[in-house]
């Protein structure tokens, strides 16, 4: 007889799945909203408010800061209250963070408020991974992780507009763009009504009635749809004892278990790579360019074509993840990312640049989608959120230190250097992502 998870491993994709999928994607969209704007707030800022580099820099870190205590906190919020709930609350939490952003006359404001932004933000996103790869169906369960990830594209992208038209609009054109970042606030509610918890989380805490409602509910959507479900055979080699799955299933294992550690440890080096360089780059980009000779309206066009790369990223990563796995995925865009930042770097021309950071966007949030796919598949239902969660704050503490490192890497040797250092940790990535198991086609515990 098939238990309730497997019953949900064997669906086929359907409207329930289209509706998680679109109302997680949505607040994952604006989170990435709210992080990309900093970038293009901060560019308008220095200017306005004569900032320095190093008070720049700190305005950004400081976000990040409250993401790693939020990844940390909130994976293990989700692992004791809910996926669901802490989705909603973190969303509640940033949405008013950045909204009251707007209305500051201080640099000190604004440093506590992106702290609380980046606690709310850093809580919610490997939440979300988490509820959806617990929900997604297995066979293409990467797939949708990856296609979840590719709304940050859309959020990012929104911001590179936002930034054109409305930051560069006006002398106050910083504060109507933070306003619209409290609209995460609203969506909170909808997460609260619309959205399912976990079975997996649910049976571990003994509501058995309501992990049955749920998945009853899914299985008359896909009766609805007319589509099949896989065949009862589904993960016999797991149920059986057999050895198509590293399965782990004892609920006193921590992340550092001796069947957990060597994963973890890879996971949290991935994560710290991949935030150094990501975040090192992409948050300093319109300032550099300004920097460089640029007007401000120009750095911010080059910022919004080079961020429309990112979406065809994800949506190669979303085809190879089921097709060559979710590790030789992650390292091949690791490595491609570790490649264009060495020509970001070198470019000297307006065409040079944007064709860079076009090869930066695709590869590197082609890698973040795969990153994402293999977290929560690495882990037992009872620490999965604690595992996610912890290596998602590990690499909070290198987007802490990224902002804070460009000044002195610009500095010393330019942008050849600064680039050749994302790329040197690009590289490492790579290298830590063959250490991960391939889940690809097996079913999570």
């Amino acid at each position: 007889m098939l238990t309730r998870t497997e019953r949900l491993e064997r669906l086929p994709f359907t409207s329930k799945h289209r509706r998680l999928l679109g109302t997680s994607g949505v607040g994952w969209a604006l989170d990435a909203m709210d992080v990309g704007l900093i970038s293009f707030v901060i560019a308008a800022l220095g200017q306005q408010w004569a900032l320095d580099d190093t008070t720049k820099s700190w305005i950004i870190s400081m976000g990040f800061v409250g993401m790693a205590v939020g990844a940390t906190l909130g994976g293990l919020l989700a692992d004791r209250i809910g996926r669901r709930s802490v989705f909603a609350l973190t969303l509640l939490v940033y949405g008013l963070a950045t909204g009251a952003t707007a209305l500051v006359t201080s640099v000190g404001a604004l440093l506590v408020l992106r702290f609380l932004v980046g606690l709310g933000l850093g809580a919610e996103l490997p939440v979300a991974s988490t509820l959806v790869s617990e929900f997604a169906p297995k066979n293409i369960r990467g797939r949708v992780v990856v296609l979840l990830e590719a709304f940050w594209a859309l959020g990012w992208i929104a911001a590179a507009v936002i930034g054109y038209f409305v930051v560069a609009g006006s002398e106050d054109g910083w504060r109507w763009a933070l306003a619209l970042g409290a609209v995460p606030a609203l969506w909170s509610l909808i997460i609260r009504w619309k959205t399912p918890e976990s079975i997996r989380f649910l049976e571990a805490k003994g509501r058995h009635d309501q992990a049955e409602t749920i998945v009853r509910e899914f299985e008359n959507a896909a009766q609805a749809s007319g589509a099949q479900p896989d065949s009862d055979d589904v993960d016999q080699h797991t149920r059986s004892g057999g050895s198509a799955t590293t399965t782990i299933r004892d609920t006193d294992q921590t992340i550092f278990s001796p069947g957990l550690r060597r994963r973890t440890i890879a996971l949290w080096v991935v994560w710290f790579c991949i935030n150094l360089s990501y975040y090192g780059a992409f948050t300093w980009i319109p300032s550099l360019l300004t920097a460089q000779g640029f007007t401000l309206v120009r750095s911010f066009e080059f910022t919004l074509i080079m961020t429309l790369a990112q979406l065809p990223g994800y949506a190669v990563a979303a085809w190879l993840i089921e097709v060559i796995g979710r590790r030789m995925t992650l390292a091949l865009f690791l490595a491609g990312s570790a490649g264009a930042a060495i020509a970001f770097g070198l470019a000297g021309s307006p065409g040079t640049i944007i064709a860079a950071g076009c090869a930066l966007s695709f590869f590197n949030l082609g890698a973040w989608g795969a990153l994402y796919a293999i977290g929560p598949e690495l882990y037992p239902t009872s620490v999965r959120g604690t595992g996610t969660g912890s290596a998602a704050g590990v690499g909070r503490i290198a987007s802490i230190i990224a902002p804070l490192l460009v000044p002195f890497l610009v500095s010393s040797g330019g942008l050849t250097l600064t680039f050749g250092v994302f790329s040197a940790a690009f590289a490492v990535a790579a290298l830590a992502a063959f250490l991960l198991p391939e889940k690809r086609g097996q079913a999570i515990d």
